[in-house]
């Protein structure tokens, strides 16, 4: 991860976090250790609980805790009420609560609010890594219930199109063939959204050969998708023909049992969304005649009463954290590269001595020069060089008067 690792060099000099306490709520892997020790070395004291409890790395929330001193509140497999106390402890970790915060789907802005809402007082703000953590989000903000201004990391360009097309179309792909061992050339794969996660997976599966068919809700994408050459249909004329679904939707239900009950046997279902709720496996539980767990690692197979099985991949959680091992550490220097540059960002500009201006409560976009400035810095890790305008091509495209 050489982004981060030159970022390390930086905030040892900067400091960009002294003084403060962050309160983190992330997929516990080797990767998130990076960026969780840029904090540390940037002069930050950090909290940390696990944005998914079946992603946990017990042995790198152990070395974060014992090696580099970081309150870890993570372990893999605790059940739903530990998952919530655990980020409970790590917003609790600082006394007076924490300075800022980085979030992984939204629960911990959530936790903070709901659960411990006088710790809100000394939050400055913080940054939210997911699409759907920032669809919570700017509901919350649209009801003015959100204390406090949080940098949509997710939405930026550079990200959407490395972690979001590029990462997840690669790892969601990965998690179905480890789990499944299923060859998915000639297969009807159906992608449910086709945003830049559910194009980079319907993009993967078409170069393993498969017919993709792709379902929306939104005209624009569903255009993309037409014009790019998938098929489009609603999830209840795509769902007879399927035979590998994977949910990339940000949304609840995008599978429900009335689709489960006209699918082919053997149909494979995987969720690519940040939360279980895109397949509606708690429906399906109470649909099922019988439901089989681990018939291989991270698939469970549920009787449907007729001679059917449909296929459950990783509980409906994020297949390529539970049955992969999520984006390769490349994409994620990138995108944690984009969130420390922005904390840092709002760190400094949130300090009682600044003259930045403090943003108002609400969903922020990440600066475009930072945005920009990552992606230089990961171009000259890569050895790879760009041109930069002449002075000529400057003060043609600063007036309005040059013409043909």
């Amino acid at each position: 991860m050489p982004l981060l690792t030159g970022l390390m060099h930086r905030f040892a000099r900067e400091q960009p976090f002294a003084g403060l306490a962050i309160a983190a709520c992330l997929n516990v892997t080797a990767e998130t250790a990076m960026l969780v020790r840029l904090l540390r070395v940037g002069g930050a004291t950090v909290s940390l609980a696990a944005s998914n409890p079946l992603s946990t790395q017990d042995d790198i929330a152990a070395a974060l805790a014992v090696r580099y001193g970081i309150a870890v509140f993570a372990r893999a497999g605790v059940d739903r009420p530990g998952y919530y106390r655990h980020i409970e402890l790590a917003l609790a970790e600082s006394e007076k609560g924490p300075d800022l915060i980085i979030d992984d789907g939204g629960d911990l802005v959530n936790t903070l609010h709901t659960q411990v809402p006088p710790l809100l007082a000394n939050v400055r703000g913080g940054c939210e890594s997911t699409t759907t953590g920032v669809i919570r989000l700017r509901r919350m903000a649209a009801e003015g219930a959100l204390a406090f201004p949080v940098i949509a990391a997710n939405d930026t360009a550079t990200k959407r199109m490395v972690e979001g097309t590029c990462g997840t179309g690669q790892s969601v792909i990965d998690g179905i063939m480890r789990a499944t061992n299923t060859l998915l050339a000639g297969k009807t794969v159906v992608v449910a959204g086709f945003g830049a996660s559910g194009r980079g997976v319907a993009e993967r599966a078409r170069g393993f050969g498969a017919q993709v068919i792709v379902t929306e809700i939104d005209p624009v994408r569903a255009l993309d998708a037409t014009l790019r050459g998938f098929r489009v249909l609603p999830m209840a004329q795509a769902a007879p023909v399927g035979e590998v679904f994977v949910t990339a939707t940000g949304s609840v239900d995008v599978i429900g049992t009335e689709h489960i009950a006209v699918m082919r046997d053997g149909a494979i279902l995987a969720n690519a969304g940040h939360f279980d709720v895109e397949i509606d496996v708690r429906a399906l539980a109470g649909f099922a005649t019988a439901v089989h767990r681990d018939v291989r690692p991270h698939v469970d197979a549920y009787d449907l009463g007729d001679g059917r099985t449909v296929l459950v991949l990783a509980e409906g959680r994020v297949v390529n954290l539970v049955a992969a091992e999520g984006h390769p550490p490349e994409v994620m220097d990138l995108a944690f590269g984009i969130e420390a540059l922005a904390l840092a960002r709002l760190a400094l500009n949130t300090r009682p001595e600044s003259t930045g201006g403090n943003l108002a409560p609400g969903v922020h976009e990440v600066p475009e020069d930072i945005d920009a400035e990552a992606a230089r810095l990961v171009l000259a890790t890569m050895g790879t060089s760009i041109d930069t305008l002449t002075s000529a091509q400057l003060s043609y495209r600063e007036s309005w008067r040059i013409g043909s």
